[in-house]
């Protein structure tokens, strides 16, 4: 199965390309929309575990909006699940296939990570790639993910996204290191154009830190999963240190993201209608 993934800027662009990928054929059980920001006091009343349409109540309907329309005439409504990704903050998710991509929702919220990303892995959702989806979550972007087995149907999907305005999973993941190279790079203070030679193998390390399986254990502890990851550049000490670096990253992000939440003006920044 592979996986075709959009990152919308604008929630009105990923809806522009979700409608034109239901005229490609694709149900709604071969689509997910990752919508952020859902407010805190929607969370508190909507259950964090998939959910079908009517029984979601009102609870969403500002959040939800016009998004659930997306799949109008196409049968049964879609699942829609609020999920709180540590690191991220709510988000709500939109599309049946979340039960088959139990990989990256378990992932999402912590629970079984190890197995879930290995399923993941069969429904073409590597676990490398999450951080990317959550650090364009946390940009406030929209994640369109498509999944089809069709090769003309995947190029249709790709053209769809590309006509949309939709930034690529590759140019996502671009951006997010080029907004981090040069603090990285001062913090391995290295002579000049050391880091430049050495800086693949460092950000695979730092990316290594955010894989779901590594989250949260020190490189001691990861070792093993490193080993069979990054056989050739695990032992490294460019790797090693973008490891340490990438855990301090991600320990931050989820300090950050507790800070926000003790605000107690922060109510409502996420919210937004999808209408």
């Amino acid at each position: 199965m592979k996986t075709i993934v959009g990152v919308f800027p604008q929630l009105r662009d990923a809806e522009d390309a979700v409608k034109q990928l239901r005229t490609l054929g694709f149900t709604q059980d071969h689509l997910v929309v990752l919508i952020p920001g859902a407010a805190n006091k929607e969370l508190d009343s909507v259950p964090t575990t998939q959910t079908e349409q009517p029984g979601m109540g009102k609870a969403l309907g500002g959040v939800i909006g016009g998004a659930t329309g997306l799949w109008a005439g196409g049968g049964a409504a879609p699942v829609v699940t609020s999920l709180l990704v540590p690191g991220v903050g709510p988000v709500i998710a939109i599309g049946i296939a979340l039960t088959t991509l139990g990989g990256l929702v378990g992932a999402a919220v912590g629970a079984a990570a190890g197995d879930a990303v290995e399923q993941s892995l069969d429904t073409g959702l590597p676990q490398d790639e999450l951080f990317v989806y959550e650090e364009a979550l946390r940009q406030e972007r929209t994640v369109v993910i498509a999944l089809t087995d069709d090769p003309a149907q995947e190029e249709a999907a790709r053209e769809v996204f590309v006509q949309a305005g939709a930034e690529s999973l590759d140019a996502a993941r671009e951006q997010w290191w080029v907004g981090l190279r040069d603090a990285e790079e001062a913090a391995y203070e290295a002579p000049d154009g050391e880091f430049a030679r050495i800086e693949t193998t460092y950000r695979n390390g730092f990316e290594a830190a955010l894989r779901s399986q590594c989250r949260g254990r020190s490189y001691g502890e990861a070792r093993e999963q490193l080993r069979q990851a990054y056989p050739n550049i695990y032992l490294e000490e460019p790797f090693w240190r973008g490891y340490e670096r990438g855990q301090a990253y991600y320990q931050g992000r989820l300090e950050r993201e507790k800070q926000e939440v003790k605000r107690p003006d922060k109510d409502e920044p996420g919210m937004r209608s999808v209408a």
